[in-house]
């Protein structure tokens, strides 16, 4: 159950000193809730911000100009009578009075609760875990979105994934929209101009983060995360903004900043300058491995002139990359050394070849990896010629729900399918949505690999075992008003050594 995984705990509390301290923090500071992420086999990420006015212009939360001592506690149980771990955390206004805190010495694929505690307030409780150790094959439930625009809808989606009590949350990209208030046309109204300085940034998560469905999600299980294009820029690419604006690159800087500030993530990952490290593995026992894939840095400028359902042949530039060298070394380097039964790709767009014209000729995204296909096809070749036993990508950015089968050669649907992509729709991005769109039949039959499409809103939720992965697509009604329900709109099984999906 996630009993107490967002609800505030009343002083005092078992565990926490009593007294309130002298502080010029008089209001409660965990407004943004709290969260977990990066999971290993004996530790865990926990996260929380202080920021008693978190819509503050300058981005700081309303919090003073000096650091904060914050008191941790991750307990067995979520009342904290069997404290595992405590300790002190400093909140620095270098980083928005962000706290984030690198657990070890825990027991492996265990629960565990936790909480913060600063200025005499106690933050809500949070529910994590840790990776099972090396060599189990004890089954886990992945749930996985993308795409959380405020504006365009409630986030009811992330409310219905947190109830279905996942091991791990992998999100693949746009966590928040760059657009002034307004620019979304929906049931709801960012604050602020469009983001463009670290303030704007800090602000704008601080609105995302106040809501409720949201932190229900974040205090359910661990995430992993990756970003897209909006949590800086639409479409931007490596050191190119999709339209010219002069101090991009200092916008860029200040926007993964402000990624790392607001995200469960290890040290490891905080950017210098406009560089992030975010690529990286979570190895869950001798299950899975998920190699976390960074498709923005350092990819090439989109083809074509980045015009959706065009063809041209730049885009089959061998030269051309999506992921960088160094990442696609990485990659294959990885494969190179599987022991896993599943490798899991999260990453942010489209895999597999999609041709969105009907009839004769062809028309692609060149933003995803149609825009790439020289860098996907030495992907693909590196499964192939590896110990991978079972591929698996996971994908977000269009809006929608797919399911594809990956081909051994993108053009020839006869040769073998060497891996499946699950692609998740939004979170609340487009609107309502609809099951079908005008065109979908005419894409779909253009496709044959492609075995599923639905433009609802919703997420995946993917339970893995040993003999095989089960995905389930789960779409809401409506986000244009709160507390739809959820549903599954369709399911298919991928069996261990067998790289086809099979409808239930």
């Amino acid at each position: 159950m996630l009993k107490g995984a967002i609800a505030l705990a009343v002083l005092p509390v078992a565990g926490f000193t009593t007294e309130r301290r002298r502080s010029p923090v008089l209001a409660d500071p965990f407004t943004l809730g709290v969260a977990s992420g990066e999971p290993t086999a004996d530790g865990v990420v926990i996260w929380t911000r202080l920021a008693p006015s978190p819509l503050a212009d300058d981005g700081l939360g309303g919090m003073p100009a000096g650091a904060v001592d914050v008191e941790w506690e991750v307990a067995t149980d979520d009342r904290f009578i069997r404290v595992a771990q405590r300790g002190i955390a400093t909140a620095a206004p270098e980083l928005a009075h962000s706290v984030h805190v690198e657990l070890t010495g825990l027991r492996s694929g265990a629960h565990y609760f936790y909480r913060f505690r600063a200025a005499g307030h106690v933050s809500p409780t949070g529910r994590t875990r840790t990776a099972q150790a090396p060599g189990s094959l004890a089954p886990m439930t992945i749930c996985f979105a993308s795409c959380s625009n405020y504006e365009q809808g409630w986030f009811t989606a992330y409310r219905r994934l947190a109830d279905d009590h996942p091991d791990l949350v992998v999100h693949l990209g746009d966590y928040q929209y760059e657009y002034a208030a307004g620019g979304g046309g929906g049931p709801r109204r960012h604050v602020g101009p469009e983001t463009v300085t670290l303030a704007n940034y800090r602000q704008r998560y601080a609105q995302y983060k106040t809501d409720p469905d949201l932190q229900a999600a974040h205090a359910a299980a661990p995430w992993l995360v990756v970003f897209d294009d909006h949590e800086v820029a639409d479409n931007w690419a490596g050191d190119a903004p999709s339209v010219p604006q002069p101090g991009f690159l200092d916008r860029r800087a200040a926007a993964l900043r402000a990624y790392y500030e607001n995200m469960p993530l290890r040290r490891s990952a905080m950017p210098v300058g406009i560089d992030m490290r975010l690529y990286r593995r979570v190895h869950w026992g001798d299950l899975a491995t998920i190699h976390m894939l960074d498709t923005r840095q350092y990819r090439d400028d989109q083809a074509c002139g980045d015009e959706i359902r065009t063809d041209c042949t730049e885009r089959l530039d061998p030269a051309r990359t999506l992921t960088g060298i160094e990442q696609e070394r990485w990659l294959l380097n990885g494969f190179q050394q599987s022991r896993a039964r599943w490798d899991v790709l999260g990453q942010q767009v489209f895999f597999s070849q999609v041709d969105l014209t009907p009839g004769q000729g062809r028309g692609v995204n060149p933003d995803a990896w149609d825009g790439y296909t020289a860098n996907r096809d030495r992907i693909v070749a590196g499964i192939v010629d590896s110990p991978v036993r079972n591929a698996v990508v996971l994908t977000g950015d269009v809006h929608s729900h797919w399911a594809a089968e990956v081909h051994e050669k993108a053009d020839d649907p006869s040769s073998p399918v060497v891996a499946t992509e699950l692609v998740t729709t939004s979170i609340s991005s487009g609107g309502d949505g609809s099951d079908g769109r005008d065109e979908t039949s005419a894409v779909l039959a253009e496709n044959p690999h492609i075995r599923y499409f639905n433009g609802r809103r919703g997420y995946v939720r993917m339970r893995v075992a040993s003999d095989e992965l089960r995905a389930d697509f789960r779409v809401v009604p409506y986000v244009s008003r709160p507390g739809a329900p959820v549903r599954t709109g369709a399911s298919f099984v991928v069996g261990d050594g067998e790289p086809a999906l099979h409808s239930m």
